[in-house]
Formats: structure tokens, C-alpha cells, sequence
């Protein structure tokens, strides 16, 4: 059977080849996909979830494989920061059933973040990483990464890149793909040598340990021919080449003009732990080596201790000598930018050149001036938040608050924070300021208090982020009695990485699970003020922000409440309709400079609303001077006070209220 697949779908199918029985994991792009698609199978006798954060995922996976279980945890490259002090502890212990941890790296920053190589995790771990360069691989390793975990008694990494964790290509099945085999009894083992760290000399045999299951690997993978070796020419060009790269080689060689049999290739499939035994095959039959892997230079430079142990004295090309770049995804520009460099001392170049197949490396660093031109003529285009998104209405709220309460624009430290909040960065708002983590708004806010700033600091925050890793530092917040604002934005889903449930989410939405509710949660902390606003409401979001910022001290929490745009309409009609009076209309763009709504635009002399796009949330019409824009709620819509099937589970539309009573902890 054939399928179109993605790379983070073919994860899943191989996971499921394999008889994984707990997949766990935290949204984030470019990995997401991975866990998406189980969840939207019927996968009896599997245990399938988002968790709160990739900490809490990555235990509760290793919990199920210290049971005996096969489990698999996702994430992104920055979610193994957050889960990493677990991952190094169970990496000592070793597991029982198969444990893979799937990372998705993300070369040329498609998707935001630091351009991060996970590999120097794997590193620091002493554990394997399996890195496929391709769909089919991805699917294939994914099925060994779980054999190779068992053999070896150890956690195994599955490192995916952007470009093929999110293209497709064909991918042959097994018709059992999701079979799952007889369980068996759960492993209840009582150890404290292995399963604790109390003591140094526990903790250094599990380091011994974990060194011998590397070593296992590494054995593993050269027995079952995991590392392919094609030899070439005898004194030719030798290619070492892992991961992503590998796709691009045959097309950058036939550009080059040089045939395939001419070279010799080593496509590894790990750099932890490095083939040894394959390169030194590589370094016996060629002159020079080409290294192509993306980000950091790990593979070369481990490459390169070797060729010092084993005599090698011929050239290596690579990131370490200055040609290739250690940032950025690489395509045929830069394997045949390295092709250049590494075929010179061969005397091919000036052949290929002449026939116009091999360009300079220099030229190679050129952009066409096509290219240039295109950049230059396109107009610029911010991102922001969706048509209705009620995020919208919470940035204005802010800004207009800053200005009621008396501040300049710029006095006010706003914090951002990771997911859709973060796009208040943008135009028309240019309100945030900084991103850095997953909640750490709210500690970067205290850090401004404590340096002295003397005008009132916000932190921003998104429902996701903020069970992810806000309540911490609202906690700290509290303990220390810094004054701050934190701003809750509250849409019930996991919006920025496709509308996955988080704990806040409607029970009707998470098959089974509880909802955990923030306008209780928060007060719990002991926060000193705390008010819950509808953020179409902009009037009253204005005015509560505006009290909090005049407010000198202790912890303020508004929670603006109002469910995902996108995803009320997925399940009915619009908050509502705006329409436009033309009569009424002075063209003062007011409507357009504020809000930057999608659904708004200007053509033809005047103001157009889109109603493909309008939702109705009524913020344009609260800004416009003349009231030329209008919003009525339609029949049974949120907007008229029937919010029952809201995953915020609000009621009218003031979710839970609204309001503020300046109470400590209080709730209005």
C-alpha cells in the first residue's frame, strides 16, 4: 500500500509499525504533525496526548517504557530545552521498552526560534540519534529507533529537519501499519541503583553504563548496514552526508557534471554515534572529503579527530575550513558550492567550469538579480492576527489603556510571549517588545521591575503558554510581591500550531479529559487584583487595564476571554455582521490604521468590509469616529448571549463575567 505522507506523518505510521502504546508530546512547528495525525486515528489500546508541556510529555513517555511499554515523545528543537534535565536523568537510567524522543530541528528559521542543532543534546546525552534524510527513511528509522532503544536498554533520538519533516512524497506501507501486538504484563522493578540518582556512586556506574549502551549503538547500526557506503573512484572524491542534505546530492552532482560512479558516498544515518568504521573505509579509498550536514559541523569535526587517529592526510571540505555555512538549510547552491572547493585539488574544475556546469564559490554567494529585483518591488506584509481573532481587541485595549493611564507608547515595557500573542509585535500595534520562552514573559517583566523602572510593566501571555510555563512565574511574582500586569489572553486552544487542545479547552473538545478553568486557577495563585473581560468589549478591556496600570503595586491579572475566531466559526456562525455607511464615511482610515484587520481594505476611494473574512466582532466599528461602521449580532450567535458551545464554556458575552472589584483574588 502507498500513501502520500509527510515526514512527521511517516514518524507516526513507522511509531505505530513499530507497536508504540504511549505517544505524547507538545505542539510546536516543525514537529507537530507527528502527533496530530494519531490523533485523529481510532488507536484502541493506545494512550495519545498533548501534555502540558515537553517536560511533563517526555516523563510521562519514559514512564511507560521504564513499564515495559514502547513510548514516543514530540517536539521542537526549543522543546528539548524544556524537557532536557529530565531527558539526561533517564538517559542514565536506561529504560525497558523502547523510549524515542522525535526533535524537530529547524535550519533557515521557517518556523521562528533559535536555529538550534539538536544534535549537541545527543551529544551531551551519550545517546543515540537517528537522523533520515528523507520521507521513507523517516518512516524506516522511526521502526528502527524502537529496536535499536531495546537493544541497547536506552532512549534513542529521531531528528527530523523542517524540509522533511513537512514535504511529502510517496511512501510504500505494510498493510498492518497500525497493528498492535499483545502487551504483556507491566514491568514493576524496585532499583534504586538504576532508577534514582541518590549518591555518587549510583550516579557514576549509570554514567558507565550509558557509555556502553552508546557503544552498543554503534555497533547496531554498523551490522545492520544503517550506514551505507558507495566507493567510487579509488583516490577520488569522497561524500560524507547526513541527514536532509542527502536529498539534493544526486541533483547537485549531475549540475556539477560529475558522474555518480565517479564518487564515493557515505550516507550516514547518525552522527551519535559516529560510523567509525565506515569512514575509515572512506578515508582508505579517497583523496579529499566533502562533509555536507546542516547547522553545526558535528559530523566533520568528529570526522576530522579521526582522520588525525588514522593517518588521513588528505583534505576535508566542509563548515571547519570556512566553505559551507553553519546556519541555514542547504539545497544544491550549497552542496555544489562544497562540490567546488572539494573537487579543485582533483583538476576537475576547470573542465566543468568550462562547460558552465560548475559555478565559483564565489559566485555562488550571489542572489540573482532577478531575485533582487522581486524583493525590492514586493510590498511589505506584517504578520498578524486572524480577522476576529480577539487578540485584536486586547492589544488595542493595551495601547489605549498605556495612553489613558497617562504613559507614553514607548515608557511601557510590554513583554511578549511565544504563540499567536506574540504577533502584537507587529503593525498596527508595534506593542510588544521582546520574545524569548514559553512563559517567560513574566519573569522577563519582573526582571525590568527589579532593574528599576519606574512606569508600570505588562507581561502577555496566551492561555497554552500559560499552563505551559506562566504559572511559575506568576507564582514567583506573587511570592515576592512585584508589581506587575500580566494579561492572560485566553482563546480555549492551542491556536499558533494548528488548534490543538490545551487544559483549558472545552471537555466536549478533548475526548475525555477534564477542563482545568483559569478564571478559577489564577485567583488560587493569590494574585492581589484579578478581572475577566471579553475582549470585543473594548470599552471595558480599556477601562480595567487602565485601573491595573494606575494600580502602584502587586500582582494584576486580567484574563481576556473569548474563544479562537477560526474555530467559532468551524462550528457555526460569526459573532456577527459589520456593515459600512457609506454616507457616513469620511475615509479618515481610523478603522484600517487600528485594528490592521484582514477584512478591512481600501480601493476605489473607499472603505470596503470583506464579509468572507468579517466575523463581526464589532472593533472596527468601536474606533470609528463617524459611526459609519456598524455591527449587529446575529440570532444565537455569542455576540447575543448564547456562548454555551464555546470550548471557553462562557457564558453571554462577557465570558464568566467581566469586570473588576479590585478584591485580592477576586472575581467579579
Amino acid at each position: 500500500m502507498k500513501r502520500i505522507l509527510t515526514g512527521n506523518e511517516a514518524v507516526g505510521l513507522g511509531a505505530l509499525r513499530a507497536g508504540v502504546r504511549v505517544v505524547t508530546g507538545y505542539p510546536g512547528t516543525p514537529s507537530t504533525e507527528a502527533l496530530a495525525s494519531l490523533l485523529a486515528r481510532d488507536l484502541p489500546g493506545r494512550h495519545v496526548e498533548w501534555s502540558t508541556n515537553e517536560k511533563v510529555a517526555f516523563e510521562i513517555a519514559a514512564g511507560a517504557a521504564w513499564a515495559g511499554r514502547r513510548a514516543l515523545v514530540t517536539m521542537k528543537m526549543s522543546g528539548l530545552n524544556v524537557a532536557y534535565d529530565a531527558v539526561v536523568s533517564i538517559a542514565y537510567s536506561g529504560t525497558n521498552g523502547g523510549l524515542v524522543v522525535y526533535v524537530a530541528d529547524d535550519p533557515g528559521v521557517s518556523a521562528g526560534m533559535p536555529e538550534q542543532d539538536t544534535r549537541g543534546f545527543a551529544l551531551m546525552t551519550d545517546a543515540p540519534m537517528l537522523e533520515p534524510s528523507s520521507i521513507e527513511e523517516a518512516y524506516r528509522l522511526a521502526q528502527v529507533a524502537f529496536e535499536l532503544s531495546e537493544a541497547i536498554g536506552g532512549l534513542v533520538f529521531l531528528r527530523l529537519t523542517t524540509a522533511v519533516a513537512l514535504t511529502y512524497a510517496i511512501v510504500g506501507l505494510e498493510d498492518s501499519a497500525a497493528a498492535l501486538p499483545p502487551a504483556g504484563d507491566v514491568l514493576l522493578e524496585r532499583n534504586i541503583a538504576r532508577y534514582t540518582k541518590a549518591g555518587a556512586a549510583i550516579c557514576l556506574n549509570q554514567h558507565q553504563a550509558l557509555l556502553a549502551r552508546l557503544e552498543a549503538a554503534g555497533r547496531f547500526l554498523h551490522e545492520r548496514g544503517l550506514h551505507p557506503l558507495r566507493l567510487g573512484k579509488k583516490g577520488g572524491l569522497g561524500i560524507a552526508v547526513v541527514g536532509a542534505p542527502a536529498a539534493y546530492l544526486d541533483e547537485a552532482l549531475a549540475t556539477a557534471g560529475i558522474a555518480g560512479s565517479e564518487v564515493s558516498v557515505l550516507h550516514a544515518a547518525s552522527t551519535i554515534p559516529f560510523p567509525t568504521e565506515e569512514v575509515g573505509e572512506l578515508f582508505a579509498h579517497c583523496d579529499s572529503i566533502l562533509v555536507l550536514e546542516e547547522l553545526e559541523a558535528h559530523f566533520e569535526r568528529q570526522l576530522l579527530v579521526d582522520a588525525q587517529r588514522l593517518g588521513f592526510a588528505g583534505r576535508v571540505v566542509g563548515k571547519l575550513d570556512g566553505t559551507l555555512s553553519r546556519s541555514g538549510e542547504y539545497g544544491a547552491a550549497e552542496l555544489l558550492r562544497g562540490l567546488t572547493k572539494a573537487v579543485e585539488p582533483l583538476g576537475r574544475s576547470s573542465s566543468a567550469r568550462a562547460q558552465g556546469c560548475l559555478p565559483s564559490a564565489s559566485s555562488l554567494g550571489e542572489r540573482p538579480k532577478a531575485v533582487l529585483q522581486a524583493e525590492q518591488l514586493a510590498a511589505a506584509r506584517p504578520i498578524t492576527v486572524c480577522s476576529g481573532c480577539p487578540h485584536r481587541g486586547t492589544y488595542m485595549a493595551i495601547e489605549a489603556a498605556i495612553k489613558k493611564a497617562g504613559y507614553k507608547k514607548d515608557e511601557v515595557m510590554v513583554t511578549g510571549d511565544i504563540g499567536c500573542t506574540i504577533l502584537g509585535m507587529n503593525p498596527p500595534f508595534d506593542l510588544l517588545w521582546n520574545e524569548v520562552s514559553m512563559g517567560s514573559s513574566v519573569s522577563l517583566a519582573q526582571g525590568y521591575v527589579h532593574a528599576g523602572m519606574k512606569t508600570p510593566v505588562i507581561a502577555t501571555i496566551g492561555d497554552s503558554t500559560f499552563f505551559h510555563g506562566g504559572i511559575p512565574g506568576v507564582l514567583n511574582a506573587v511570592q515576592h510581591r512585584v508589581p506587575l500586569v500580566v494579561v492572560v489572553m485566553d482563546n480555549g486552544w492551542t491556536g499558533m500550531t494548528g488548534m490543538q487542545v490545551n487544559p483549558g479547552t472545552a471537555e466536549t473538545e478533548q475526548k475525555g479529559g477534564r477542563r482545568i478553568d483559569l478564571a478559577e486557577l489564577i485567583p488560587a495563585l493569590g494574585v492581589d487584583r484579578f478581572a475577566i473581560v471579553d475582549p470585543y468589549d473594548l470599552a471595558e478591556t480599556t477601562a480595567i487595564l487602565t485601573e491595573f496600570l494606575k494600580v502602584p503595586s502587586g500582582v494584576r491579572v486580567l484574563l481576556a476571554r473569548r474563544e479562537c475566531a477560526i474555530q467559532a466559526r468551524r462550528r457555526g456562525p460569526a459573532a456577527g455582521t459589520v456593515q459600512l455607511d457609506a454616507a457616513k464615511c469620511v475615509l479618515c482610515k481610523q478603522c484600517l490604521r487600528t485594528t490592521g484587520c484582514p477584512a478591512l481594505s481600501l480601493s476605489d476611494g473607499a472603505v470596503h468590509v470583506d464579509p468572507a473574512l468579517c466575523n463581526g466582532c464589532g472593533l472596527c466599528a468601536a474606533v470609528c469616529p463617524t459611526h459609519a461602521l456598524g455591527c449587529s449580532p446575529n440570532a444565537g450567535c455569542e455576540a447575543a448571549g448564547d456562548c454555551s458551545g464555546s470550548p471557553l464554556q462562557s457564558r453571554g458575552s462577557k465570558p464568566v463575567g467581566g469586570g473588576f472589584d479590585g478584591g485580592r483574588g477576586g472575581r467579579s
